[in-house]
């Protein structure tokens, strides 16, 4: 009689993956909540942009959904076609060409764009500053940071640079990154 083979385990199931989370649900955008707090000399500048965008026959003051996030563009706003997609109430595609929106409609969402400007999370801010730390020690020079700052993205004045940068350098003219975040992002 042969002997018997052993019987090699079975792998395991592989133990189900836990639901994803569910994402935060946006809410929803009511123009109707929205506090106007333009000059009446910008929404003149808007009018007159919006009149520009205007393709109805008669002048209607009327723009297409479509039109929307490109008016706000030239206003000088770079909101994501998702941001627009939102405020518009997620419109289907065929709808962004034949749906209208009058100036009045236009001037609420415009107003939630130039207040939804992302700050930045702290972690976003650490990551631009970890590229200057040569060390990886978690620091940076002073020095280095006062140029990024009056030279790079919108830049700032010397005093407005010293006034940041006021108590923030240890003894070696360096500043700890994380510590310069939080203060920043508190002030």
């Amino acid at each position: 009689m042969a002997p018997k083979k052993k019987e090699e385990p079975k792998p395991a199931a592989a133990p189900p993956k836990p639901p994803e989370p569910e994402r935060p649900k946006t809410p929803e955008f009511d123009p109707a909540s929205v506090t106007l707090e333009f000059t009446p000399e910008q929404i003149e500048d808007f009018k007159d942009a919006f009149q520009l965008f205007d393709r109805t026959p008669a002048n209607e003051m009327k723009i297409t959904y479509a039109q929307c996030g490109d008016l706000i563009r030239a206003l000088g706003q770079n909101p994501t076609q998702a941001e627009i997609m939102h405020v518009l109430g997620k419109p289907k595609a065929e709808d962004m060409q034949s749906k209208m929106l009058d100036f009045d409609q236009f001037l609420p969402i415009h107003q939630h764009i130039c207040k939804a400007k992302d700050r930045g999370t702290f972690e976003d801010f650490v990551e631009g500053l970890r590229v200057f730390d040569k060390e990886g020690n978690g620091t940076v020079m002073g020095a280095e940071l006062r140029h990024v700052l009056a030279t790079l993205g919108e830049k700032l004045r010397e005093d407005e640079v010293e006034q940041l940068m006021q108590n923030q350098e240890d003894a070696n003219g360096c500043i700890n990154y994380e510590a310069f975040v939080k203060y920043i992002m508190a002030s």
